[in-house]
């Protein structure tokens, strides 16, 4: 299986690190990653991660600029992309299948050979604009993920918020990761 993550320039770097530190332990899958500038900007400043270190998660890392990367062709099969997290603008980008970068034209590959493509959007509030760039989404064919805290769940921690967000988008994967706590329905007694 041959994934692509993006990271883009919202808020929440967590996610996609997170994901690609879990699929390195699962088997058979290859990850390709993009990350624009403004992620290296905020790897920095929300996360003690080293961006050579994010880089090393990945099996293959590609410029935001390489417009000839594999990626870019629809030739070059991947099972889909996850863009974690997913800025407005390049969600905007996207809808607009305004490629103008390699993150962008990757997930108007994904899409146009109709293939999974899952948005972790990381914005709050939203505006009308933004709704309607997220319904357009949907309608192209993305899947949007936006990880929102679930509680039933009992989370501990903020690594048990992001597991749990990280884990239900790789179930849209058929990836059973070990991470999600299944709901079992409520015990009676």
């Amino acid at each position: 299986m041959r994934i692509t993550i993006g990271m883009s320039g919202a808020s929440g770097l967590i996610y996609g690190i997170r994901l690609l530190e879990i699929l390195q332990t699962v088997d058979d899958v290859e990850t390709h990653l993009i990350l624009s500038g403004a992620a290296k900007m905020n790897i920095a400043i929300e996360t003690q991660w080293d961006l050579s270190d994010v880089l090393a998660l990945a099996d293959h890392v590609h410029s935001i600029n390489d417009m000839a990367a594999s990626i870019a062709s629809g030739s070059f099969r991947t099972d889909g992309m996850i863009v974690a997290p997913c800025s407005m603008k390049s969600l905007s980008a996207i809808v607009h299948s305004y490629a103008d970068n390699l993150l962008v034209r990757a997930a108007d590959v994904v899409l146009k050979e109709q293939r999974r493509l899952v948005l972790m959007p990381r914005e709050s509030p939203l505006h009308a604009g933004h709704c309607e760039l997220l319904l357009k989404a949907c309608q192209l064919g993305a899947i949007i993920a936006p990880p929102m805290p679930a509680l039933y769940n009992n989370p501990q921690t903020i690594d048990d918020i992001i597991n749990h967000s990280v884990g239900r988008v790789l179930d849209l994967f058929n990836i059973e990761a070990g991470v999600v706590k299944r709901w079992e329905g409520v015990k009676k007694n």
